[in-house]
Formats: structure tokens, C-alpha cells, sequence
């Protein structure tokens, strides 16, 4: 078990077994010493997605941070399948975050702290990242939150 897994477990987190290739997506694209990760959406940890809807209508502040968590947990899986070794990574570069919102929500940045929080906690200063944290009037499927990032390798 690599050191971050037992962070996580510490925390009481899983990383789930992912291998995530939709057709002409991949998860990862490698160049470099950086991993350009695809966009990925708030599953809980039984594989499921249950936090859909737009937030200020359909979802609290804290659900939106809850699903950006989820979406953090997942990457790792995805990772960890992709580098075999979580402790490869050095540091989170840059996030993009979507969030699903009503015209009149505000607090995107409080949602896609979920994300970013759960790295921060893991890689301490090296996963403090730049970022952006962007309302969109849909995602696919209806889900709540969908976050793409660049992370350092060794």
C-alpha cells in the first residue's frame, strides 16, 4: 500500500479499482513528468452516482463539496491503475472544476474545495494547486460536478 493510499485510509477513504477508457477519451494523458487527467464525475464509492442536480436548486453547498470529494476519490483510482504507485505523484499542477449551478449560485469555489482539500490533506503544500471553479448550466447525465486536472509525476 503506498504511502497516500494510507493517508486515505487514515482517512477513512478507499481508492476504488478504476481503468476509466470511453472510447476516444482516456483517463490520463502522459507528457512528460505531467498527467493531464480527464474530467470526472462525483461517484460514490459503490460505483454509483447519486449527487445530480444543479446546486442552489437541487443541492446544498455541502453536497456539491461532497461530490467534488468523490470526484478526487475516484481520479486516484484511475491513477493508481494508470502509475501503479500513487506515490509517483509530486504535486497537483492546475484544476478545472464544473460545477452545475442555477444562474444565481454563487459559492462554486466552496464546491470545488471538496476537491481540492482532499489533495491539500494528502500531498500537504504540493497539493496546493492553481485553479479555476467554473457554473455551467449542465453536465452530462444531470451530475453536479465535474473536475479535470494536471498533476506532477516522479
Amino acid at each position: 500500500m503506498s504511502l497516500l493510499e494510507e493517508r486515505l485510509a487514515a482517512m477513512g477513504l478507499t481508492v476504488p479499482a478504476r481503468v476509466w477508457n470511453k472510447g476516444k477519451n482516456v483517463a490520463v494523458n502522459h507528457v512528460g513528468d505531467l498527467l493531464y487527467v480527464g474530467g470526472h464525475a462525483p461517484t460514490d464509492p459503490d460505483g454509483v452516482i447519486r449527487l445530480k442536480g444543479k446546486l442552489g436548486r437541487d443541492l446544498s453547498v455541502e453536497q456539491g463539496y461532497q461530490a467534488a470529494r468523490n470526484c478526487a476519490v475516484v481520479a486516484l483510482g484511475n491513477l493508481r491503475s494508470y502509475l501503479g504507485d500513487l506515490d509517483r505523484i509530486v504535486r497537483v499542477v492546475k484544476v478545472l472544476g464544473f460545477v452545475n449551478a442555477t444562474e444565481e449560485f454563487q459559492q462554486h469555489g466552496a464546491v470545488i474545495d471538496g476537491f481540492s482539500d482532499l489533495w491539500i490533506a494528502l500531498l500537504g503544500e504540493n497539493g496546493r494547486h492553481a485553479r479555476s471553479s467554473v457554473g455551467v448550466a449542465s453536465l452530462a447525465s444531470n451530475i453536479c460536478v465535474e473536475i479535470e486536472f494536471i498533476v506532477q509525476i516522479r
